[in-house]
């Protein structure tokens, strides 16, 4: 994202575990850990995706540690393409690693990683303090109930999970959906509108 974004590698379930870690700017306290999960690895996602680095941008400057990693089978990440089920156990193995005990923690993911967060967020033993999901692959993948403060944010014009598919899964949960008009899918030309709509999400007065 930076010339100060740490990369490592984790042990995960199915081999090494490729990260991208971003800090607050120095002077800004710590607030926790975020941790992103990316786009359909089969269809090109990566945690280069520029919505998943515009998520970490928003929760570095919330005064959050960010972390994106690649899903097994992607960049230096081990192992191959699991079908979603792997891919929470990433997605688990990564938030173990990368938290502390008792460390506030932030989950979220972009498309098919909204579907991964949702289900990880369920098997955790310490719960996230918060979910943020953009443009929930929940016409392509069990995307299953989140908590009631959880942030949705959906293009009206997504042309990859229509707005009515997300509309049709938190309808059940009484769950508000924030709908960016004639945004598509990847928010091209409004990664800085998606960046303030999560960062006024939890601080009005910083943006």
């Amino acid at each position: 994202m930076n010339s100060q974004t740490q990369r490592r590698l984790i042990a995960g379930p199915a081999g090494a575990l490729e990260c991208a870690i971003d800090l607050p700017p120095e002077g800004v306290a710590m607030q926790g850990t975020a941790v992103i999960c990316h786009p359909n690895p089969t269809q090109g996602g990566t945690l280069d995706n520029k919505v998943v680095q515009t998520l970490a941008r928003a929760f570095v400057q919330l005064g959050w540690r960010a972390v994106r990693f690649n899903f097994r089978g992607i960049g230096k990440s081990e192992g191959g393409w699991d079908e979603g089920r792997g891919e929470i156990d990433d997605a688990l193995a990564v938030i173990a690693a990368e938290r502390t005990a008792g460390e506030p923690l932030l989950l979220a993911g972009f498309s098919f990683g909204a579907y991964v967060a949702t289900h990880a967020a369920q098997r955790l033993s310490e719960p996230a303090r918060r979910l943020v999901l953009v443009g929930p692959a929940t016409s392509r993948f069990d995307t299953t109930t989140v908590p009631a403060d959880t942030l949705v944010i959906h293009g009206e014009q997504d042309d990859v999970v229509p707005l009515t598919s997300v509309l049709d899964w938190a309808r059940p949960q009484s769950l508000p959906v924030v709908v960016v008009p004639g945004v598509g899918h990847f928010f091209h030309g409004q990664l800085p509108l998606l960046k303030r709509l999560v960062v006024s999400a939890f601080y009005p007065s910083l943006t």
